[in-house]
Order: structure tokens, then sequence, then C-alpha cells
């Protein structure tokens, strides 16, 4: 496997191409901060439209921020299939470019899965009903 990947471009940015698939994949940069590819480092950073508040009081504000949460999680909890579901959304969300809405609505699902949805009957009457045929006027 290792002839499948050829390096070109400059010696300290290389990108690989793939020479059975023609793909070409994300130019590597070192940094301090992380061995990962820039645009995947900066993917994980985007914010969601609106913050996922904990139980706790804290905010989850960016991709990076959520996927940190599900990490310090207990083993038992993250096995879970609801967790899994929305690790995985984060996932796909941070690795393709995806709406940041998918992952907020996978975190936001497995943080509210204990509640229970309710019909609210006080709410004011529809309108169905009321409104008569001329007809029958």
């Amino acid at each position: 496997m290792a002839g499948h990947y050829r390096a070109f471009g400059s010696a300290g940015n290389a990108t690989r191409i793939d020479a059975r698939n023609g793909w070409t994949a994300i130019p590597l940069v070192k940094s301090k901060e992380s061995m990962l590819p820039s645009a995947v480092n900066q993917s994980w950073k985007r914010a969601f439209d609106d913050p996922i508040l904990l139980p706790t009081g804290r905010k989850l504000i960016t991709l990076l921020d959520a996927a940190t949460y599900a990490t310090k999680l207990p083993k038992k909890e993250v096995d879970t299939a609801e967790w899994q579901a929305a690790i995985d959304s984060l996932m796909l969300v941070a690795g393709l470019g995806g709406p940041t809405m998918f992952a907020r609505i996978g975190v936001m699902r497995v943080l509210n899965r204990s509640v229970e949805r309710t019909f609210d009957s006080t709410r004011k009457d529809t309108h169905w009903g009321k409104r008569k045929l001329n007809r029958d006027r």
C-alpha cells in the first residue's frame, strides 16, 4: 500500500494524491497546536448557530466543545446508540463541512432523551371548524 501515495509540492507543505482514484487529500501543515490538516482543524472550530446549553449551565459553542464533552463522558454512556449517533453527526459535519445544525440536533436529542414531550391543552383554540361555507349561512 505504500506505493499508492505520491507526494508533490513544496517540501514544507506536501499534498498527497491517491494514484488509484485520482483524489487529492488536504495539505498537511505542521503546527504546535495539532498535527491535523489545517482545514480539518478549522472545521472543528465552527460554531453552532445557537449554543447548546448543558444541564450544568455550561454552553457548547463549537463542534470541538461538543466533541470534547462527549469524549469526557463515561464509556458506558458514550456506548449508547444515542451518543453514537450524536458523535457520528459531529464527525460528519466536521469532516464533510455540512450544516452545523445537523450536529446540534444530534447532540440536543441525546441531551433531551429523558424529557417527555406532552401535549399542552391550554393553548389557544385553532380556527379549524369555525369557518362556514356560504351555502350554510
